[in-house]
């Protein structure tokens, strides 16, 4: 049994607006992540973080989606952790395996969720990401080249994060109990010395952070 947790109670400071609302592909951003698990045959339910100002209109969009799994509401948190937290308290105990995305990935593909999932039910937790193809460099204080940084094991690392229920719970308690501060999820395995499996991304999975990344997005959903 696999819940989804979809983070999304940030502001979207970078986009200048509420990204997770902006319309694309005829949709929400957030929308098309909700969709996504929603449809996908092994996530019995889903639980949205959100902000308590912008309750209503998640509730709004949930009847324009024809949505077809549960879903719950729930309250995020002072940080991406805190809100990470109270998604999964909302998960039902009876549930194995919990995949955490963020709303603003709306291209998600079908089979890197599935592959994820098997992941994490055989590893404990696992991660969807990319092999760094870009050449890297480090630069020093005065945006001046220091040196070349080695990416033949580097992964860009995106959602979802899948864990089984109680490994996810765990790391997440171990960061709050240390005051720890983590940017992802996988980083609160690494409190509790939990290995984390690395799975391809079969299709661009992009996270829309800029106004620019909305046309990527929505050539990617295009097709």
């Amino acid at each position: 049994m696999a819940f989804a947790v979809i983070v999304a109670a940030g502001r979207g400071t970078r986009m200048g607006s509420d990204k997770l609302f902006l319309e694309v592909g005829g949709l929400p951003v957030v929308g098309h992540s909700w969709k996504r698990f929603d449809a996908h045959p092994d996530i019995e339910g889903v639980v949205l973080v959100v902000r308590p100002d912008n309750r209503a209109s998640f509730e709004g969009l949930a009847s324009r989606l024809g949505l077809t799994r549960p879903y719950t509401l729930s309250v995020g948190g002072a940080e991406r952790q805190d809100s990470v937290l109270n998604g999964l308290e909302a998960v039902p105990s009876e549930v194995e395996i919990v995949a955490i995305h963020d709303g603003a990935r709306p291209c998600i593909d079908e089979q890197t969720i599935t592959d994820t999932l098997n992941a994490a039910s055989k590893k404990g937790a696992a991660v969807a990401a990319s092999p760094v193809v870009d050449t890297l460099k480090l630069a020093d204080g005065d945006l001046t080249i220091s040196r070349n940084v080695d990416r033949t094991h580097l992964w860009a690392v995106q959602t979802p994060q899948a864990f089984r229920r109680e490994i996810i719970l765990e790391a997440m308690n171990a960061v709050r109990d240390q005051n720890a501060a983590v940017t992802d999820d996988t980083a609160a395995c690494e409190l509790i010395g939990q290995d984390v499996a690395l799975v391809a991304s079969h299709a661009l999975n992009p996270k829309v952070t800029t106004p620019t990344d909305l046309t990527l997005v929505e050539f990617l959903l295009s097709q």
